[in-house]
């Protein structure tokens, strides 16, 4: 039998002849079929090579491809889709960023840094909510999302190389020349991409961070993978793509209720949560999570970790306003993670304790929220997150009518413009840790039912740690120059629906009376409503635009409970509310004894539209007395006074006020 020719170097159309030479050197009979059991073992075995070869061959195509991080190499990822910058949307009016202070610099840019396998549809629902806060930028990696720069080199996909990169995405949106400042805000590997940025420890400081003034860290990692654990991790990556990829569809059998689905949400996770993490799962491309799980890698010397993920080193680093947030049911970075890095940062981590004690917990308090936004004429869902544009998040035209002119709830027109206050350049070093309950998994960013907990506890933690001015209640009231009864709110106010339905048989939602009226003052009013309203909380912050006596006289009894528009009420303010409504139930059961009232009797509330504040106080009684569960109360309400309760920072508290286990630790 002849020898077998080596194969020779070369294209991989001339390996592939090569083999076919020495097959028609080796066998003779091939043409006809006949082998023997030593012959059949050669051809399998030399078939076996083919695709190595070719997989040899496009592995030595990748290593020759170079890239740096230079400026122009990332404007041509960004054109092509790998950043997505939304603008500002303060006031849902005529919202104009400029129109806040802008001294000593404009409010912080937030840069939204997704994980392994990621993209920044996954920050969504997250986007919704904090959009309107401030200035927002996502950013799509390499290769992940809607992203199509996608080098081949490998080394572009070191966490060096990744922070470099977003280092010069940021620098290149924010507002250098006026001082802007940046807030990390990352999600899983994305956490790791931002503490490298904002460390003073890394191994090479970011240009970005003394930029830098304040960090969120979802489902953070702590540490890079032990050096055993990096050996097995690299030889699994030897892997190639094809059979990377049957192992991924093997492992997506079963669709929703697949493993690759329980692994990131867990199996008790709900429909819309399963849903969106199979299309998330689907949509990462193999051959960039192998390259960029290649780069988190260290490499060990002498038993320390070198590149790859930060650990205690970088970590430590930190000078910022920290917020960690942690899963219960994460079983992809475990709770145990933001010990691990508040032990880094110098922090022994406190025991955890819930919030808001004074309130009694409810049980199933977040139920699945549909994540609907109407823009103009257009409608997003939670469905149809793929691709994120900016005309996702901005007003398709701000000269025209906007949601509150459309809807009849325009924002309560100021009531008392309150000082500016400071926004400090760098912000004190602070920590903050909480751990939400289950069923927060890995896709709490994404998941119905606590995506509106995060948003609020994200949202408390940058207006009370990084910058005053980044409280929308604030923000609104300050953009609010207009006097309350001028022509244009007037028009307003008179469009809204004075009474609302009767709400959960306890309540109708009012606006404001006004004494000179013709439809919708005391006189009337009595006429019209007295035999069903025997008691009014007015909850405005100033003094009535009416003469109470006037529903005195008609036996309707007044109640000031003043409160300030655009802001959440406080758990004391809510407290005291559900006594007062406690009370005068009783009084009006009493009442109705002693003078023979035989019709359903209701209690009135107002502040000057009746949605917002009168929404929050009334979806509060009926959680912590009627038995709602939050959504259940705030559809309740919707449904009696459309369009229900309109700011996304009131709706956002409410979940995290009635979030059953939710524990956060004090500030450290």
């Amino acid at each position: 039998m002849s020898t077998a020719v080596p194969f020779p170097n070369g294209t991989p159309s001339s390996q592939l002849q090569a083999v076919a030479a020495n097959l028609r050197q080796l066998y003779p009979h091939i043409s006809q079929g006949r082998f023997n059991l030593k012959e059949v073992i050669q051809i399998t075995a030399v078939c076996g090579l083919i695709p190595g070869l070719w997989y040899l061959n496009k592995w030595r195509e990748s290593k020759s491809t170079s890239w740096t991080s230079s400026e122009s190499s990332v404007n041509d990822g960004m054109t092509n889709g790998s950043a997505v910058k939304i603008q500002k949307n303060v006031n849902i009016n005529d919202p104009k960023a400029s129109s806040l202070p802008t001294t000593p610099a404009p409010l912080p840019l937030l840069v939204f840094i997704h994980g392994l396998g990621g993209s920044v549809a996954q920050f969504h629902p997250l986007l919704t909510s904090l959009v309107n806060l401030a200035s927002c930028l996502a950013i799509d990696l390499p290769g992940c999302g809607l992203s199509s720069f996608e080098p081949k080199d490998w080394d572009a996909y070191t966490t060096d190389a990744l922070a470099e990169l977003l280092s010069i995405i940021i620098d290149d949106y924010r507002e250098r020349d006026a001082g802007q400042g940046v807030v990390l805000i990352g999600h899983s590997m994305g956490c790791s991409l931002a503490a490298k940025i904002a460390s003073k420890t890394s191994s090479d400081i970011s240009v970005l961070s003394d930029h830098v003034v304040g960090l969120v860290a979802v489902c953070p990692k702590a540490e890079p993978p032990t050096e055993p654990q990096v050996a097995t991790f690299r030889k699994l990556l030897w892997i190639p793509n094809l059979m990377f990829d049957t192992w991924r569809r093997w492992d997506r059998r079963g669709g929703i209720e697949s493993p690759s689905v329980h692994r990131f949400v867990g199996g008790n996770a709900d429909i819309e949560t399963k849903k969106l993490q199979e299309r998330f799962n689907s949509q990462s491309r193999t051959a960039v999570w192998r390259r960029m799980a290649s780069g988190s890698l260290p490499v060990y010397e002498n038993g320390v970790p070198k590149g790859g993920l930060p650990g205690r080193e970088v970590w430590s680093g930190l000078e910022v306003p920290v917020f960690l947030v942690a899963g219960e049911s994460d079983n992809i970075t475990k709770p145990i993670e933001i010990e691990k890095i508040a032990s880094f940062l110098g922090k022994s981590h406190p025991v955890q304790i819930a919030m808001d004690e004074e309130s009694k917990p409810i049980p199933e308090a977040a139920t699945p929220l549909d994540y609907t936004i109407e823009l103009g004429s257009s409608k997003i869902t939670s469905t149809q997150i793929a691709g994120l544009e900016e005309k996702d998040f901005v007003e398709r035209n701000p000269s025209t009518n906007t949601i509150q002119d459309a809807h009849e709830d325009p924002s309560t027109p100021n009531e008392e413009l309150s000082e500016v206050p400071p926004q400090p350049l760098k912000p004190k070093k602070v920590l903050k840790t909480t751990i939400i309950p289950a069923p927060a998994s890995h896709a709490l960013l994404y998941m119905p039912s606590q995506v509106r907990i995060l948003a609020g506890l994200i949202s408390d933690f940058l207006c009370s740690q990084v910058s005053p001015r980044l409280s929308l209640g604030w923000q609104l009231q300050f953009l609010s120059t207009a006097g309350k009864w001028d022509v244009k709110n007037l028009a307003k106010w008179q469009a809204v629906t004075p009474v609302s339905e009767p709400i959960a048989g306890i309540f109708r939602a009012m606006k404001t009376l006004r004494e000179v009226d013709e439809s919708h003052c005391p006189e009337v009013f009595v006429q019209n409503w007295g035999s069903q309203i025997k008691n009014i909380v007015d909850i405005s912050h100033e003094s009535p635009v009416y003469d109470p006596r006037g529903l005195e006289k008609g036996g309707i009894h007044y109640h000031k409970f003043p409160t300030v528009s655009k802001i959440p009420p406080t758990g004391e303010e809510v407290t005291t509310f559900i006594a007062l409504v406690d009370r005068l139930r009783e009084e009006q059961k009493l009442r109705a004894e002693k003078e023979n009232l035989h019709q359903k009797l209701y209690l009135g509330v107002h502040c000057h539209y009746g949605f917002n504040r009168t929404g929050y106080f009334i979806v509060c009684y009926l959680i912590e007395r009627c038995g709602y569960s939050v959504q259940g109360a705030v559809d309740e309400f919707a449904k009696r006074r459309p369009k229900g309760i309109k700011h996304a920072h009131f709706l956002d508290q409410l979940f995290v006020r009635y979030c059953v286990g939710l524990k956060r630790a004090p500030t450290l």
